[in-house]
Parts: structure tokens; sequence; C-alpha cells
């Protein structure tokens, strides 16, 4: 069997393996990846690319960054940074019609901001504001489709370990991605809160305008949201400034996460230890796909699929953005079924030769799969944080789940559209910094 070949069986081995069989990602392509370099090459060579690809990779100083940030996430989580920063964003939005399910919003992307994770987002934003808008008597269309949409900004919004992994894995500028990322991530939760807006238009009995607060109550609120204000500009304004390189401001993020949440008064040491415990479980869980996706990629890299694959199709005679649109399809086809970060992990290898072989930026492709990826996690009938609030909600039917965030996909959509029309959009803030 010719190397090409046995390229493409592996990967629809990998496949397979994962659907077929349930075998964790991690462990498929790194079983994939080792068995078929050994068939290409022999058993010795595998034995001594994995012995050198597992220090190689976990001796990387640019890791490091993963852990601090989630142990950033998980310090603001466990002293429930989610609940005051949705209790500011109430006083603000919740005397308008559709305010709940805006504030919602909201939360979820301040709550992304520093946190990062879709799951986490879901599950923590459906317990503070479900039970908000039951009470109010939001439809639940609206209420759950909000909260799945929203929780979904933890990947777009910066600091986000999926982006952090694209960076690694396409050796492009962390902090780059995270610039190109911001008005993205501004843009969609606009094009959210629109959504509501459109919602509520159209139905004025889904989202009934909550009490009003005065100005001064406005105010009072403030401080529920300061902190993570602060946190985003400590990371974000450091990096764009160049005093930290991402590693370090994963670190000072944590450690100013610690302070406040300490100061604060929220923070004893028992959500002290939950928070470092979840920290490594999630980073240890992160590492170990990322074994197993370089086990993977060596196997493609020496079958050479990858960049053959990348001159047939930039010698394909369709436009380069037909080429493009496919791509985004696989992704949110893939989303559907498949975490993001596995997903990026096991198709990078095979499609960015293939789009910058074709002189696309690569930093405007790493940013629009994220968002193309992004939305499968809230594509029915797979997307996971349908199911995370689904269960959430345990007297919503899933039907109501499904269509509440149909409306939301638009708006990825349109997202992803002018992504592709305006690349400015994603370069604009990364230019800045040079």
């Amino acid at each position: 069997m010719d190397p090409i070949t046995s390229g493409i069986v592996g990967t629809l081995l990998l496949l397979a393996v994962i659907f077929l069989f349930r075998i964790p990602v991690a462990f498929a392509m790194a079983i994939i990846g080792f068995g078929g370099f050994a068939s290409v090459l022999n058993w010795n060579a595998a034995t001594g690319m994995l012995g050198t690809e597992l220090w190689n990779v976990f001796s990387r100083y640019g890791l490091t960054v993963i852990p601090l940030f989630i142990l950033m996430g998980q310090i603001c989580f466990h002293s429930g940074v989610n609940e005051r920063l949705y209790k500011s964003a109430y006083a603000w939005m919740g005397e308008i019609r559709g305010g709940l399910a805006m504030t919602t919003i909201l939360a979820c992307a301040g709550f992304a901001a520093i946190c990062g994770s879709n799951s986490a987002t879901a599950a923590t934003m459906s317990t503070v504001a479900l039970p908000e808008m039951k009470k109010f008597k939001y439809n639940s269309i609206l209420s759950t489709g909000a909260v799945a949409a929203g929780a979904t900004l933890g990947v777009i919004i910066p600091p986000s370990v999926v982006l952090i992994i694209i960076g690694l894995q396409t050796s492009q500028s962390i902090a780059q991605l995270f610039m190109g990322s911001i008005v993205p991530g501004v843009l969609l939760t606009a094009l959210f809160m629109g959504t509501v807006w459109f919602l509520c238009r159209k139905h004025p009995d889904w989202g009934p305008a909550g009490p009003k607060t005065t100005f001064k109550e406005k105010l009072a609120s403030l401080p529920g949201s300061i902190e993570m204000i602060i946190l985003f500009i400590l990371v974000m304004g450091g990096l764009f400034l160049g005093f930290f390189t991402p590693t370090e401001a994963g670190a000072a993020g944590a450690a100013l996460a610690l302070i406040i949440a300490t100061l604060s008064g929220k923070m004893t040491f028992r959500k002290f230890w939950l928070a470092v415990n979840d920290s490594l479980k999630i980073s240890c869980m992160i590492m170990v796909i990322i074994f197993g996706a370089v086990i993977f990629g060596r196997f493609l890299a020496i079958t050479r699929l990858p960049f053959e694959a990348a001159s047939a199709v930039a010698a394909l005679p369709i436009p380069p953005m037909v080429i493009i649109l496919i791509i985004c399809l696989i992704y949110v086809i893939g989303g559907m079924v498949m975490d993001a970060l596995a997903l990026l992990l096991v198709t990078i290898p095979i499609f960015f030769p293939v789009v910058t072989a074709m002189g696309y930026d690569p930093l405007w492709f790493g940013v629009l799969i994220t968002v193309v990826t992004t939305l499968g996690a809230i594509t029915p009938p797979v997307g996971v944080n349908l199911f995370i609030v689904a269960s959430m909600a345990k007297d919503v039917p899933m039907t109501d789940v499904f269509k509440g965030v149909t409306y939301f996909m638009l708006a990825y959509c349109l997202c992803a559209a002018l992504i592709m029309l305006f690349p400015g959009i994603v370069t604009f803030v990364p230019g800045l910094m040079q």
C-alpha cells in the first residue's frame, strides 16, 4: 500500500473507530497514528517517533499557557463571578422587552471572556438564568436558545483554549489570534442580541419586560461586573501592548482572579481546592488530546496526504472561496458530533496546508474555523450545548431547545459570511499591534 493510500485508509479508520466504537478521540488518534506510522515505515521508527514526540510536545514552554488560563476561569467560576455578572447586566437590561435574554447573552459573553469553555458557560448560566426567565414567564424557546447560543461565545471570545491550540498547531502567534477574535466575538454577541430583539418584536409574549430599576440601582450593580472588566483589560491589554507573553498573561490573570476572589470574600479554601482540582482534570484531558493529535499528525505527514491534497485542491478549476465554503461545511457537520478542540486537532493538518496553498491569511482562517466549528455545538441533533441546557431545564421539551437555537444559528451564519466577505474584521486589531 503506497503512503497516500495509507493516509486515506488511516483517516477513514480513525473516523470509524471514533463513531462506531466510541473510543475517546485522544486514544483513537494515538493508536491509529502509531499503527499507521509503523505500517508506512517500521516498528522501530514508530517507537522512536513516540518517545521523541512525547518529549518534544510536553517540554514546550508554550503549553503552560493552557492550565494557567483554565485556572483563571475555574477560580472565577467557583467564586461566583457568573452570578454577579448576571445581576449587573440584569439591572441595566432587564426592564426592556427581551431584556432578560439579552442579559443572559451579555453575561455569557462576560463569563466567556474569563472562562473560555462552552460546556462550563452553558451549565453555569443555565443554573443562573433559566429560573429567572421562567419566573418572568419567558417562552422556553427563547430562554433555552439564548443560553445555549450565548454559551458558545466561550470558544470565540479570548482567551480561548481552542485558539491557543490552533496557534500552537499552526505555529501562529497566540496573541495575534486572541486579538483577531475580539471583533468577531463582539459582532456575534451583537447579532445574538439582535436576534432576541427581532424575536420579541415578532412574538411580544416571548420576552415580557422585567421590573424597572432606578439609575441609582444600575450604578450600584456595576461592582458585580468590574472584576471581569479588570481581568479582561489586564490580560488582553497586556498582550496588545506587549507587556505580557500569552503565558505571562495567563499567570497574571490567574493570580489577579485569586486576589479578587479572596478580597471579595467569595473564595474559601474548599472552593480554591475545587478550582485547582478541576483545572488539573481539564488540563490533563487537553494534553492527552494534543498528544494523540501530534501522533496522528506525524503519521499524516509521512504519508504526504495533506500536501498532496493541498496541491490537488489548489489545482481544481473552481473559485478558492467555494473550497473555503466546502471546508466550512465540513467543520459545521463535524462540530455537531465532535468536541470543537478534538475536531480541529484532527482536521487542521489536512485543511491548513490546503488553505495556505491558496494564499489565504492563516490568522483569518484560524478565527473563521473557530466560528464555524463552534456553530456545530448548537446544531441539532447532536450539538453538545443543547443537551447540557436541556439537562438543566428538565421541564422544557428537547424540541423547544432545538427550535430556540435555530434562530441563533442564522446569526452564526451571518457572522461567518461577514468574516469571509470582510477579512478586516479579523485582521484589523492584530494589524494595530505591528
